[in-house]
């Protein structure tokens, strides 16, 4: 699927699976039918390069977040602007929503969390969160706390109520954590690094349960993410080109998808089908899905 004119930096299905989110530094974010591959829409509107989207629980927002340093909320039925975030003093690079919709987090070059009232559009948390440039935040499954990571190679836990920081992860050799992500039932912490690393955290513990190799992430930011619709596995974008799924209980490679011709940074997987998107950089610039077959 093309579209994109410069480096596509992140795709996400929305939850009701009905559209298929991509965002880039073409400044563009485009909707997609997952079941079509047509576009069904472009949000237009933002100056600088996009780093991130999500979506609402209700799948009928979409937050964006930009080099402009701005995070805007749309209305995706009707393609325009609702909200545009101002605080951040640097580019933005990664946002989600929390699972009521009624909290964004964004994090930034700046450094900073800031945890956003999305009906008023206004910040009401600024957390200096690491000594680097934020590379991901996400909620939990209540909504209670955040994950964040970043380039000073910290995982770190806070409450979104107070704004204190919970808990600090750091692996010994703190490589740039490049992604991290609360499992579906929140009990563990998936964080992907740049020593070619995808690991499995217990935080409550801060211990490493599972480590996944295999794929190349030395330095760009790539998504991983669960599949928990047919079996449960953990993909992976790669910089050798390639989607990497692993067995999440054994740690091994169970499949490679070839066909990128660039560095895949983003991947996600459908809420209830067998269903992964793909993204990649400039010599590609392609959205790809990959469907489950069923045993073979």
């Amino acid at each position: 699927m093309s579209g994109h004119t410069m480096s596509i930096s992140s795709v996400k299905f929305s939850p009701d699976g009905k559209l298929l989110a991509s965002s880039a530094a073409d400044k563009l974010v485009k909707l997609w039918s997952p079941f079509t591959g047509q576009i069904v829409r472009t949000l237009e509107g933002h100056r600088e390069g996009l780093s991130d989207i999500a979506w609402s629980s209700d799948s009928s927002f979409l937050a964006s977040a930009s080099d402009d340093a701005t995070i805007r909320i749309w209305n995706v039925d009707r393609g325009v602007t609702l909200k545009t975030l101002e605080g951040h003093s640097s580019y933005v690079f990664c946002v989600n929503f929390n699972p009521h919709s009624n909290l964004l987090v964004s994090g930034a070059y700046d450094e900073t969390i800031i945890i956003w009232d999305v009906s008023r559009g206004k910040a009401l948390k600024t957390l200096s969160a690491h000594s680097d440039p934020v590379t991901a935040v996400h909620f939990n499954r209540d909504g209670t706390m955040i994950v964040s990571c970043g380039m000073d190679g910290l995982i770190r836990i806070w409450d979104t109520a107070s704004g204190q920081c919970l808990k600090t992860i750091v692996d010994d050799d703190s490589p740039v954590v490049s992604h991290v992500k609360f499992s579906p039932n929140s009990k563990y912490i998936l964080a992907s690094t740049h020593d070619d690393t995808i690991r499995l955290w217990d935080y409550h513990t801060a211990r490493c349960l599972k480590t996944y190799t295999g794929h190349q992430n030395s330095s760009y930011c790539v998504f991983s993410c669960f599949s928990v619709t047919g079996g449960k596995w953990i993909v992976s974008g790669s910089e050798d080109n390639r989607i990497y799924i692993w067995d999440l209980q054994s740690r091994e490679v169970v499949q490679v998808l070839d066909g990128h011709r660039d560095v895949v940074l983003a991947v996600a997987t459908h809420p209830t089908q067998n269903i992964i998107a793909s993204a990649s950089m400039e010599k590609d610039l392609t959205v790809r899905l990959w469907f489950d077959d069923g045993p073979s």
